[in-house]
């Protein structure tokens, strides 16, 4: 594939006809109430009112984080204001509509595509090699550098340490061989339902298979991202692998999709591996309190064969970007910065438990002290994501029901891609 990117599996794309509508909406380009953009941050500390738009937990959480900042910047003002992921995109596009934008906000990953028009560039002199590669290249849309990756949320493997010692496993799977067969010998363990949780419907399936494919060699795009490329070989090899835990009934086919069913089994030890995010830590600690912290690991994904040292995961995120009709890119800009500084991601970390995107950060006390987050620090490195295409979302969801179709036997793996690829091409890449 082209790019390593990160998803942020909650956006909502919006129609090319409604985007083109909103690009004709709007007050004049101007900068700084009206200027031209930033191109260059000065040394100068930042001023005047700052307005922050922020999604979700981090929404919550920002008001009072970015303190320091106004510390540091004593003559700047920082207004936060938190807003739902479910609402996010609607009050998005109502902005960019009307002009009234905010001067930095949190963008989803997949929401960079639709918005793309109404962003400034990311100034020369701000340094992104901090940061990893996949996330900085997930902000680029249309070879431009858009926005700046602020935290990141990629899947490892997980699995109960406790149930595989019993099943006289005692280390990590490296290949996918080694992964089913680990799944095997800890399904005939007393109380393992089945080895391994594959979902195969729910929102974002197809998401969660494609660290297969990726491991794979498969790519959802050509080298120019000019076209879905779903029907290859790369790909058909991945869905034939995970389409064997099923037909294997190593994996329940028909497996609870709602939220929090995948960590009830994992504490529960009825479906003992899973691939899984960063949040899924705490939760499991939260369901299964101070008895199961020791009972399991994360892992770095297995690779296809032994030819490579890892797989290759699929990965979401967040980044901060300005507007171009921002009344205060300045500051905007000199936030955005502070906030990718790397003791800044480290402390937002033990705020928030956003993974930091600043690859420095990685060795900051906070995150070393965690035996269960050196697995993602590595993985990082063997990352890729989703075409940043404003038609994402509704390939997503074909995809979701002809994985889903393939899953249950009601297509082949072979005829089920031909109809995605056929359906793909319909919807296209947008504008």
């Amino acid at each position: 594939m082209k790019r390593s990117m990160f998803k942020a599996a909650t956006a909502v794309v919006a129609s090319v006809a409604m985007l083109a509508g909103m690009a004709g909406c709007g007050r004049t380009n101007t900068a700084n109430a009206g200027g031209d953009d930033v191109t260059t941050i000065d040394s100068n500390k930042a001023s005047g009112e700052l307005t922050i738009w922020a999604m979700g937990n981090e929404g919550d959480l920002l008001g009072d984080f970015v303190k320091d900042f106004e510390s540091e910047n004593p003559d700047v003002k920082v207004k936060v204001t938190a807003i739902p992921w479910a609402s996010a995109h609607d009050k998005l596009q109502t902005a960019i509509a009307t002009g009234e934008v905010p001067d930095v906000a949190q963008m989803g990953n997949t929401f960079m595509a639709d918005f793309s028009n109404a962003f400034s560039e990311v100034p020369s002199n701000l340094d992104l090699s901090v940061f990893f590669e996949g996330p900085v290249e997930n902000y680029k849309v249309g070879g431009k550098q858009l926005g700046v990756p602020w935290y990141v949320d990629t899947r490892v493997l997980y699995y109960r340490t406790d149930i595989a010692e019993k099943a006289g496993i005692t280390e990590a799977p490296k290949t996918w061989d080694e992964l089913k067969t680990m799944a095997e010998a800890m399904q005939k363990v007393s109380g393992v339902d089945y080895g391994m949780r594959i979902n195969a419907s729910g929102t974002d399936c197809f998401g969660g298979i494609l660290p297969f494919a990726y491991s794979a060699g498969a790519s959802l795009t050509d080298s120019n991202e000019s076209k879905w490329t779903i029907d290859s070989d790369a790909m058909n090899r991945a869905l034939d692998y995970v389409t064997g835990y099923y037909k294997d009934g190593i994996a329940d086919v028909n497996a609870d999709v709602n939220p929090g069913a995948n960590i009830a089994d994992f504490v529960a030890g009825t479906t003992p591996m899973m691939l899984e995010g960063p949040t899924a830590v705490s939760q499991i600690e939260e369901l299964g309190g101070n008895d199961i912290k020791d009972k399991y690991a994360t892992v770095t994904l297995p690779a296809m064969d032994s030819s490579s040292d890892m797989g290759t995961s699929y990965l979401g995120g967040s980044g901060l970007v300005t507007f171009s009709e921002a009344k205060n890119k300045d500051a905007a800009w000199k936030f955005i910065r502070w906030a990718s500084q790397p003791d800044v991601q480290a402390k937002w970390y033990t705020v928030s438990s956003d993974l930091p995107a600043a690859q420095k950060t990685w060795s900051n006390d906070a995150l070393t002290a965690s035996k269960t987050l050196t697995a993602f620090g590595d993985q990082l490195k063997h990352a890729q994501g989703v075409p940043a295409f404003t038609t994402w979302a509704q390939f997503s969801s074909a995809a979701d029901r002809a994985f889903e179709q393939i899953a249950k036997g009601q297509t082949s793996v072979a005829d089920g891609l031909k109809s995605l690829q056929s359906e793909a091409d319909s919807i296209g890449i947008g504008e």
